[in-house]
């Protein structure tokens, strides 16, 4: 070989001093997605017989998330390009940010290419929508206005239903039936409603349309100096974590679009810097977590003084230990008007909070859509008795046997849903996680490739259970059970949303023995299937003093009203109504706090101590 072919092959100055490999393998995670890896000697291999899951060979997880950082500027991660506005607007320095003639800052001019990013993906109601109309609704209140059945341009405005059209809304849902006029009337509220029922559109069209109608807040902007310039929203949406946020948010663009009304959306574990700079384009409805809210204020960015709509949504949660001194400085000790109107919305209402929610409201009316806190009946729920060491090859097994539709496995733990997932991707199933521990951006480019069906199994911890609307799941797992009813009714609301039908499976052991008597309940509220063996566990702990609620809203030893099922008003000075010892919430906030570990088996044989719901709470939102 002479010296011309000797040097004939350039090799750039990063890869020099290495071996051959690196000028034939492109992208080695590309290539090596293609490249089946020996599944691990531990776990069997899942079985063929399902052609679904035969087009993805065993392998590590990182060969699904190839693509996770392979977007950069992705305008769907942490970033959000224009909040919503689309207003070529001055992104900071001297002068206020451009208004419209409504005085708002967001663009009214149509988008063709906007348009189709916003609408083009947009799905019609499932196929049991129809029997929404027989759910039953309960209203407590002075002067509730009559509720409506149609999305009306009297009501609502041209504007509004242009985008519902685009969204091929044809009709409300009963949350909405009544929250519309409620919302218009100018009054405060309190919404239970089952999960997957249209809340999100139940606070955003009433709160839109009163924005339109009425025009901003007579604020003097010009408070600011230079740089320093705050922003004064007109509406304030407080959800408990970023996928929430992210998720309203997303919704709330499509109904802004061509109103006027620019979104913004700010939480944290993203980059301030970037949220700032939307910010100053100029923002209406800020949709927030508490956490980088209070941040924004202590610099001196925002003020709440324009604030004439305020949103908490699954406020339950947001009112939670922990929770309920952010949100009240930021009502209370800050410059927010009095002078307001204040939506809460959630499934599930304990009664203690409720007490704590009618602090923030006015003449409120209490809507109860459904049974307060009860899972849709479009999710068939089934239970299963799996001992620990057991679940994975059960976990496997079913997996196998699904054809279609995603699959979202909840997990207690951070460890857990990390093994778990490593494990699910080893036996040739496409997984991804999301929990705690993940970066802002992770957890984005997770939850986009679940929705997109690159990766349809995702495992992940209650940091995904609250609000989360992603169409298409059809399988909720209960891998890990929650030590709380309530939380068992978020995650699986995560399918058989707003008239789909879906499925839910929980894997049940001696471990949980705590929810035993409260899941029992509510299966045969809900007309579900309930094993002989549930029922002999549940009375096998209350007979031993076990089995009461240790989680939020629980009933403790005996019956009574679960979940806050009617306006606690009603109730007057009386005691509540239980044959029990009914702990209730404000006793009762440690949650369940037990030794539940792992112990040696399980999980690999190390998962273990003491993972307590509560005191090791992956809660994220800050």
């Amino acid at each position: 070989m002479d010296a011309n072919q000797q040097r004939s092959r350039y090799v750039p100055p990063h890869l020099r001093g290495g071996d051959d490999r690196h000028s034939d393998r492109g992208s080695d995670r590309g290539d090596d997605r293609r490249a089946p890896r020996a599944p691990r000697e531990s776990l069997r291999e899942p079985p063929a017989t399902n052609s679904r899951w035969s087009a993805f060979e065993p392998s590590s997880r990182d060969n699904y998330r190839d693509d996770r950082f392979s977007r950069p500027n992705n305008s769907s991660s942490s970033y959000p390009r224009e909040g919503g506005s689309g207003y070529p607007r001055s992104s900071g320095g001297y002068g206020a940010p451009r208004k419209n003639r409504l005085g708002f800052h967001g663009d009214m001019t149509p988008n063709a290419r906007l348009e189709q990013e916003l609408f083009g993906d947009c799905q019609s109601s499932g196929i049991n929508f129809d029997s929404y109309d027989e759910i039953p609704v309960e209203t407590s209140g002075e002067g509730v206005p009559p509720f409506v059945t149609t999305f009306n341009e009297a009501e609502l405005g041209p504007e509004v239903c242009k985008n519902l059209e685009l969204c091929r809304y044809t009709k409300p849902t009963p949350v909405q039936k009544y929250s519309i006029p409620i919302g218009l009337a100018g009054r405060d509220m309190m919404a239970c409603a089952q999960t997957g029922s249209g809340k999100t559109g139940g606070f955003l069209f009433p709160t839109l349309a009163s924005m339109l109608r009425n025009g901003p807040a007579n604020i003097d902007e010009d408070a600011g100096n230079g740089r320093r310039r705050k922003i004064f929203p007109t509406a304030l949406i407080l959800a408990p974590t970023r996928e929430l946020a992210s998720q309203i948010y997303d919704e709330a663009k499509k109904f802004c679009y061509c109103t006027g009304v620019a979104p913004v959306v700010v939480y944290g574990g993203a980059d301030v810097g970037s949220q700032l700079r939307n910010l100053e384009r100029g923002c209406d409805m800020m949709v927030a977590t508490p956490g980088r809210l209070v941040d924004l204020i202590e610099r001196g960015r925002v003020s709440l003084a324009g604030i004439q709509f305020l949103i908490l949504d699954e406020a339950d949660r947001m009112l939670d230990m922990g929770f309920e001194p952010q949100i009240r400085r930021i009502v209370e000790q800050e410059d927010m008007p009095r002078e307001r109107q204040t939506f809460m919305f959630s499934a599930t209402f304990p009664r203690e909070i409720q007490r704590l929610a009618s602090d923030f409201l006015r003449d409120y009316i209490f809507l109860t859509v459904g049974r307060v806190g009860a899972a849709s009946k479009d999710v068939k729920q089934t239970v299963v008795y799996v001992d620990q060491q057991d679940k994975e090859r059960y976990l496997v097994r079913f997996l196998s046997e699904v054809h279609d539709g995603l699959i979202l496995v909840f997990v207690e733990t951070k460890r857990s849903a990390d093994y778990l997932e490593d494990m699910l991707c080893h036996e040739g199933f496409p997984a991804t996680s999301i929990h705690g521990d993940r970066s802002q951006r992770e957890r984005e480019e997770a939850l986009q490739s679940f929705r997109s069906g690159r990766t349809p199994v995702l495992v992940a911890t209650d940091v995904a259970a609250r609000g989360l609307d992603i169409s298409g799941v059809t399988q909720v797992i209960n891998y890990d059970l929650p030590s709380n009813i309530d939380d068992y009714v978020h995650r699986i609301g995560r399918t058989g949303r707003v008239g789909n039908v879906g499925n839910a499976l929980s894997m049940v052991n001696e471990k949980n023995r705590n929810i035993i008597r409260e899941l029992h309940e509510l299966l045969i509220e809900n007309g579900q299937e309930c094993p002989p063996w549930l029922g002999q566990m549940y009375q096998g702990s209350y007979g031993r003093g076990g089995g009461g609620s240790r989680g939020r809203g629980g009933r403790g030893g005996g019956g009574g009203s679960r979940f806050g099922a009617r306006d606690y008003r009603k109730e007057g000075n009386s005691a509540p109504r239980s044959t029990g010892n009914d702990r209730g919430y404000s006793n009762d906030r440690g949650g369940y706090g037990g030794g539940s570990g792992y112990g040696g088996g399980g999980y690999g044989g190390g998962y273990g101590g003491n993972s307590s719901y509560r005191g090791g709470n992956d809660n994220s939102a800050w």
